[in-house]
This record gives structure tokens, C-alpha cells and sequence, in this order.
């Protein structure tokens, strides 16, 4: 009879399977303290670098790691001063060119004034026109005697050349919008041409706008005619003097480059 081999039983190796998700966990609290110890840090790019290498080298650069730090990154800090930078320089510089384009425009309206004097006074027109210039406009003021006839809006043919001087000087900003406004005094008037005080002003402002822009080197887009009527006026009307005055035409140059702080209204008043 042949002898049976008896094998010896052999201990069963303990399962050691529980060792993988072990050590994953600890590489995870590894990268996890790392990455909490790296958010506490000042440096931002060494904590970006960190974070790629540890990225890459437990999921192939994707994951968690790839989370960017809220903090902003040298090259964000100095483009931020930059910025910031930008923002002070660049209204202080505009600030600055906007007060020469003051100054300069200052100079020049102040010029066209004394030659509008110098032209009234050569012309003993003192009784019929005059200049103000304040912080919204250079105005002309003519008398309504200087230009029509009672209650009528044609300018008078002996007129004509005033009006045609005045456009010669405007000419000299052709870039600048120009007011013709209208005024009359507080009479009603109802004639077969006018049915009020606002129909009269309203046409002679036209009227005269129409005789400036006969000069070719002036540009109709910066004409406008406007008329108050009565409700503008500049003396009493309870007079007669007063009333002459409040019967006029004003020829208004408009600034560019006004002060907020100090600008006016444009009115008859000013």
C-alpha cells in the first residue's frame, strides 16, 4: 500500500489589502497639511508650484490641487499699482490741460471783446451796443433801435453792415456755438405780421442769425435763434427808458471750457 503525503498545513498569510487605501489616506493628510500649511504662507508662487507638483504627481494634474489661492499674485499686486497709479496721473493731467484750454479761451474771448469795444467806440455806437463777458459767454447786446423799425423784424438796410462786422469778428471761432436771442419790452403788440411779444422776438432773432450767416466762413450747425419776448427783461418796464432797453438783440458766444463751480446760467439776465 502506498503512503499517502500527508502536506503539512501551512498558517494563512494575514490579509494585508487594508495597507492600500491606508497609505492613500495618509498621502491625502500629507498633501492636506501641506496645502493648509502653504494657504498660511506670505508666498503665493511658491504655494502655486506647490500646488501643481502635488497635482501632478497624485492625479495627473487634476483635482483638488488645481485650486488657486484668492490671494493675489505679485504680478496682479503690481499690475493693481499700476492701475491705481493710472487713476491718480491721469485726472490730475486732464485737470491740468483743462485749465490752459481755460486760460487760453479766457485770453481769446477778452481780446474778441476789446474789439468789439474798439468797434463801437469808432463807431460812436456806445448808445446802441454793448459787450459783457462773464463765466458762461461773451454777449453782444444791440439796442432793437440799431436794427428795425417799430414792430417789425427786417433788419434795416443801414443795419446791415453792423450785422456784417459782428460776423466778421465771430468768425474768429468758428468752432463755438453763437445764441441770437430776441427780447422785446412788456407792450402787447397784435398787427397783421405779429400776435404777440413771442412771434416778434422769436422772427428778429431769425431775421438777424439770417444776415450773420451771410458770411461764408461762419457754420450754420453753431447758429441758433431763440426769442423771450417780454419775459427776459433787463430794466423796469415802467418807464420808457426802460423799455428801450429791454428791446434788444443779443448775440451770444458760448464758453467750451467752463467751471462748473462758477458757471452761470445763460440768460438775458447775464
Amino acid at each position: 500500500m502506498s503512503k499517502k503525503t500527508r502536506h503539512e498545513e501551512h498558517e494563512e498569510h494575514a490579509d494585508e489589502s487594508w495597507l492600500l487605501p491606508y497609505s492613500d489616506l495618509m498621502t491625502l493628510l500629507v498633501a492636506l497639511f501641506l496645502v493648509m500649511y502653504a494657504m498660511s504662507a506670505t508666498d503665493a508662487k511658491k504655494f502655486e508650484a506647490m500646488s501643481e507638483a502635488f497635482s501632478n504627481a497624485l492625479n495627473g494634474g487634476s483635482g483638488i490641487l488645481e485650486y488657486r489661492s484668492a490671494s493675489p499674485t505679485e504680478s496682479q499686486l503690481d499690475q493693481g499699482k499700476n492701475d491705481k497709479l493710472d487713476n491718480v496721473v491721469a485726472p490730475s493731467t486732464g485737470e491740468s490741460d483743462l485749465s490752459k484750454l481755460r486760460k487760453q479761451e479766457q485770453e481769446d474771448l477778452e481780446k474778441l471783446k476789446k474789439q468789439f469795444d474798439q468797434y463801437i467806440a469808432n463807431n460812436n455806437l456806445s448808445n446802441l451796443l454793448s459787450t459783457k463777458l462773464n463765466q458762461s459767454q461773451l454777449m453782444i447786446t444791440i439796442s432793437d433801435n440799431a436794427l428795425f423799425a417799430s414792430g417789425q423784424a427786417q433788419v434795416k438796410d443801414d443795419s446791415r453792415q453792423l450785422a456784417k462786422s459782428i460776423s466778421t469778428m465771430l468768425q474768429q471761432f468758428p468752432d463755438y456755438e453763437v445764441l441770437v436771442q430776441g427780447h422785446t419790452d412788456n407792450v402787447p403788440i397784435s398787427n397783421s405780421s405779429y400776435s404777440s411779444n413771442w412771434d416778434l422776438s422769436v422772427d428778429r432773432a431769425l431775421h438777424f442769425m439770417k444776415i450773420l450767416l451771410l458770411n461764408p466762413s461762419l457754420n450754420p450747425v453753431k447758429f441758433s435763434p431763440i426769442g423771450y419776448g417780454e419775459y427776459h427783461p433787463i430794466a423796469s418796464n415802467e418807464t420808457a427808458a426802460g423799455r428801450a432797453k429791454n428791446r434788444r438783440v443779443e448775440v451770444s458766444i458760448l464758453r467750451k471750457y467752463q467751471d462748473a463751480a462758477e458757471t452761470t446760467s445763460v440768460s438775458a439776465g447775464n
